[in-house]
């Protein structure tokens, strides 16, 4: 099965085309980077997947379920998702605690597993020695990554995420990536990953899908053992 699967997809803002016959899959326990150079439309890719935006031809889809046949539960992460100002309440502990309240279970005790999941997310993005302190205190850089945080709480099947590092220094890249491919091989995740530091992330993504185009031309899917299309540009 796929969690996601986008077939011969264009899309147009007014009447001009910025993205054109694009094809490709995410799988289940698949780690998947999409790269292209800035104004790629990288993040319009990931709206239409979403359904946030509407193809003008082809097809995006996710699927209802997961591979246990249970519904699928989706992580977004969109660019500079923290917005929280100085006066916000919660520490970094509780706002990453509160996504283990999942589907109904508000007035339930955390498990030990609940707190191991929330332990093992905040280290992965470097925030567990500051696990105590206000969010409205912290950087923006620093928000960014409880945001990611918050997200692997949830522990969802598909993680969808748009240029998550932002922030992050090269070991927090390092151990983010390592959590990401733990939780794709091991776990059996899906993970679509729009990102600039292909050299630092290719040694963890199973496949590289890239944006790119000829001038004034839209942007199209190239190579890398992942789009349906000619290991070459398009013309």
């Amino acid at each position: 099965m796929h969690y996601i699967e986008v077939n011969d997809l264009t899309f147009y803002y007014d009447e001009e085309p910025v993205l054109e016959n694009i094809s490709f899959t995410v799988d289940p326990g698949e780690f998947v980077m999409l790269t292209g150079e800035n104004g790629a439309a990288k993040s319009t890719l990931l709206r239409n997947i979403l359904g946030l935006l509407k193809p003008g031809k082809g097809s995006a889809t996710i699927s209802k379920v997961n591979s246990a046949g249970e519904k699928l539960s989706i992580g977004y992460i969109p660019q500079q998702i923290a917005s929280f100002n100085a006066g916000f309440p919660s520490t970094v502990l509780e706002l990453v605690r509160s996504g283990r309240y999942q589907q109904g279970r508000w007035f339930k005790r955390l498990t030990p597993e609940d707190h191991e999941h929330v332990e093992r997310a905040l280290l992965s993005v470097g925030m567990w020695d500051m696990r105590h302190k206000k969010i409205g205190e912290l950087s923006g850089g620093q928000k960014q990554r409880i945001c990611l945080a918050r997200i692997f709480a949830t522990d969802p099947d598909l993680f969808v995420l748009d240029e998550p590092t932002t922030g992050m220094d090269v070991e927090a890249r390092g151990e983010f990536y390592k959590l990401l491919k733990h939780s794709s091989q091991v776990h059996g995740k899906g993970i679509l990953m729009v990102t600039h530091d292909h050299d630092d992330i290719k040694e963890y993504a199973d496949r590289h899908i890239q944006l790119i185009r000829k001038e004034d031309s839209p942007w199209r899917c190239f190579a890398m053992n992942s789009c349906s299309t000619p290991s070459k540009p398009l013309s």
